[in-house]
């Protein structure tokens, strides 16, 4: 491992990295490296989901926004 740094966190964020250790002697390290890597996988994740929704918008207006719906309402 290269150069170490020292990072300042309060008392509440240090209890919290302890309550999801997935072993009692992971370092801090591991778990912050451990915690970005899912952050990475939801965020990418999600942008996947927002573009398919995009398209199903454009989609569902062009089923739903049509002259034989509309004829069907007066029916």
């Amino acid at each position: 491992m290269g150069a170490t740094t020292t990072i300042q966190l309060h008392k509440s964020v240090v209890n919290a990295l302890k309550e999801i250790k997935a072993y009692p002697r992971q370092t801090y390290n591991e778990l912050i490296l451990q915690l970005i890597e899912v952050f990475k996988r939801v965020k990418s994740r999600n942008q996947y989901d927002e573009f398919l929704h995009k398209i199903q918008q454009y989609k569902m207006r062009e089923l739903w926004d049509n002259k034989e719906d509309e004829a069907w309402e007066d029916a």
